[in-house]
């Protein structure tokens, strides 16, 4: 499968391959394999769950939400690829969490610099802000 995907994409260097500790992930073909393409092998630490739970988490909402029940609508790859592109924007531009005060992650981010520029760039407003 490897071999595949290096045919379709000969030039993957500096890509960022995440994985758990499989035996398949582990073994050392594969992992040489990886390291001649130059992708950089990214395993969570045994037993430790904290390394990939945003992985974890994002993969987990993706397939229940646009995966699971849906398996037979995607006719080709191409349109699979299609559906998670759209997904990832989707997720990232308009899906609300409420770990992100219910609005989508990007606005948060942007909101959340902001909120940092503006204390950086008057420290005595937020210092007077805190006092009350």
């Amino acid at each position: 499968m490897l071999n595949k995907a290096f045919e379709k994409f000969p030039s993957v260097e500096g890509l960022i391959f995440h994985s758990d500790q499989g035996w398949q992930y582990q073994h050392a073909y594969f992992r040489n394999v990886l390291q001649e393409h130059g992708i950089i092998q990214s395993m969570s630490r045994k037993g430790n769950c904290y390394d990939n739970c945003i992985m974890e988490t994002f993969f987990g909402r993706l397939k229940n939400e646009m995966y699971y029940g849906y398996e037979k609508d995607y006719s080709s790859f191409e349109e699979f690829s299609q559906a998670v592109e759209e997904y990832i924007y989707y997720y990232y531009n308009k899906r609300i969490q409420s770990k992100t005060k219910w609005i989508p992650p990007v606005q948060y981010r942007i909101a959340s610099m902001c909120s940092a520029w503006f204390i950086n760039m008057c420290p005595e407003f937020w210092v007077h802000i805190k006092m009350n």
